[in-house]
């Protein structure tokens, strides 16, 4: 037994259960791609037959009837999921949909892609998106409703300027304005510490937010530097752009003060925490508001790499819905009334 645990053994098992789980992930994939395929066909079926043979809906009833009876173990051909084949064959050509990354993601992926959104080229980059970092449908849900691609790259940033060309891309498409932390059940009037605390408790959730590639280091983070205390709000290191990243909380509106107060602290990291084989700290400042003028201003001069970006700790609602919900005065008009009524029934 003892040449069973040797270093050759074990490392050769390592091998084994390698190449074990890899073929599992290709069996499945191959699955997938099959049953998605397989959909599709009938999806294109439904549509060639209903144009050809002027059929309506009802013929999909009937047919989600009698494949039920045909394959009563089968899963998946209630008249809703046909008619969602149908959508998925019409949103996408065959020869487009098999070499895309599409083709990749489960049924479930696909059901959000075509529900939630109305352009093949908004649901191509949120599937390849979907597909790199492994989202669960879950998360394509959130990132989708709290309108990733809009926010993407849209902080104010001086990262052209003070970053090597690769990098400053990168780094620019890393950060979002703004971020929306909904998920903290917070009010308004929320201090920095609060909403720090709140943050690190949430962490798995305030990650998914910043994007992928993001490590938590840890909160008030402590600097001595010349004789005196200096505490960061929350550091992370970056996986692609092998730095530290400075997070700095302010509750109120972004003063131009504060990317001194930044700038300071990521001198402070660079001296401390950064390596040789790491590339200069970033900072990232986020702000209840800014204005986007003092913020170019503020930037504009300043040599270390920051960004300068809003949070919301609730999602703002679409325009096309603010004016069509009640106001706060009517829905307590409409509370009184109802007291009223219960109180002098007719």
């Amino acid at each position: 037994m003892s040449e069973l645990s040797n270093t050759a053994y074990q490392t050769w098992l390592g091998e084994l259960k390698a190449q074990i789980l890899t073929a599992q992930q290709r069996a499945a994939l191959a699955v997938n791609q099959e049953l998605l395929k397989l959909y599709w066909q009938i999806g294109n079926d439904i549509l060639q037959r209903q144009q050809q043979q002027g059929w309506g809906t009802k013929v999909i009833e009937q047919l989600a009837l009698d494949l039920r009876q045909a394959f009563p173990e089968l899963k998946g051909f209630s008249a809703r999921n046909l008619k969602y084949m149908r959508a998925f064959a019409e949103a996408w050509s065959e020869p487009e949909f098999v070499q895309q990354p599409v083709a990749q993601l489960p049924w479930s992926h696909h059901l959000v892609l075509l529900t939630k959104l109305k352009g093949n080229v908004e649901r191509l980059t949120y599937a390849e998106l979907s597909r790199q970092h492994g989202w669960s449908r879950n998360v394509l849900v959130h990132q989708i409703e709290s309108r990733l691609l809009e926010r993407q790259g849209n902080a104010a940033t001086n990262f052209a300027q003070t970053l090597p060309a690769p990098q400053s891309e990168l780094a620019q498409q890393t950060l979002k304005d703004p971020y929306i932390f909904d998920f903290l059940s917070l009010g308004a009037e929320a201090r920095e510490r609060d909403i720090e605390q709140a943050l690190t408790q949430h962490i798995s959730q305030f990650l998914i937010e910043l994007g992928a590639g993001f490590a938590f280091v840890g909160k008030q983070v402590h600097l001595e530097i010349g004789g005196q205390d200096f505490y960061l709000d929350l550091l992370f290191y970056h996986l692609k752009l092998r730095c530290y990243l400075v997070i700095e909380l302010k509750a109120g509106d972004f003063k131009p003060e504060h990317t001194g107060q930044l700038s300071f602290y990521l001198s402070a990291v660079d001296d401390h925490f950064k390596t040789e084989h790491d590339a200069p700290s970033i900072g990232l400042l986020l702000c209840k508001s800014r204005n986007k003028i003092i913020a170019e201003y503020a930037l504009r001069d300043n040599s270390k790499p920051i960004g300068i970006a809003e949070y919301q700790l609730a999602q703002a609602l679409p325009p096309d819905l603010e004016d069509k919900l009640p106001s706060i005065e009517r829905i307590e008009q409409e509370l009184q009334n109802d007291w009223l009524n219960k109180d002098n029934p007719a």
